[in-house]
């Protein structure tokens, strides 16, 4: 077999592997929005992706490792956004594009998904479990973590608490988002909470 050829096989290899996690997602999204995580089981993935248990644990290590998946399909940060900031009111700027970001993809996703994915059953929203994936928090996380090495900004408390605190402020707009059925400010909401917050912080 030629270097093109192996190439060619390689990428249809990596397609295949890649439409088939799609599939076991939509699977799942589906199943949270018709029955709620009670009915998520990873025999009931299975079946309505029309997948073997065999497939589905070559994507994925567990059920809760699946569902971290849907954040890769958020819309991507730009990166320009992401470069070190001139200064503390640029930083938080920054970070709360990155959340109204995330605020666009919970109404793609729906007010059923999220209500049904934001429960504590949900492991994979478990900071001290959760995988490296690019979960908005762990994107401003890193974008701060630069910004304090770098001298631009002096928190006034740790970025443990930080990230923390950040991370309770976006669960409650998105619990408060979906306990009024999609009827609230959504992103009015969460500006107005993280620039209070950081304005205190940073």
């Amino acid at each position: 077999m030629t270097e093109i050829n192996e190439t060619q096989e390689l990428s249809r290899q990596q397609l295949k592997s890649k439409e088939t996690k799609a599939r076991i997602f939509r699977a799942a999204k589906s199943i949270l929005k018709k029955q709620g995580y009670e009915a998520l089981s990873i025999k009931n993935i299975c079946e309505e992706a029309g997948v073997s248990n065999g497939s589905f644990y070559h994507h994925f290590k567990t059920k809760d490792d699946l569902l971290s998946y849907y954040i890769e399909e958020q819309p991507s940060i730009n990166p320009d956004y992401l470069d070190l900031p001139g200064n503390t009111e640029e930083a938080k700027t920054t970070i709360v594009h990155v959340y109204l970001n995330y605020v666009t993809y919970c109404r793609e996703l729906g007010v059923e998904f999220m209500s049904n994915y934001y429960t504590p059953k949900n492991q994979s929203l478990n900071p001290l479990i959760r995988t490296e994936r690019p979960y908005p928090i762990v994107t401003v996380r890193n974008y701060l973590d630069k910004a304090i090495k770098a001298g631009i900004v002096t928190p006034r408390t740790s970025l443990d608490d930080i990230t923390t605190d950040i991370r309770m402020i976006v669960i409650g707009n998105v619990f408060e988002w979906c306990l009024k059925s999609g009827d609230a400010d959504f992103e009015g909401n969460m500006r107005r909470s993280l620039e209070t917050y950081l304005d205190g912080a940073l």
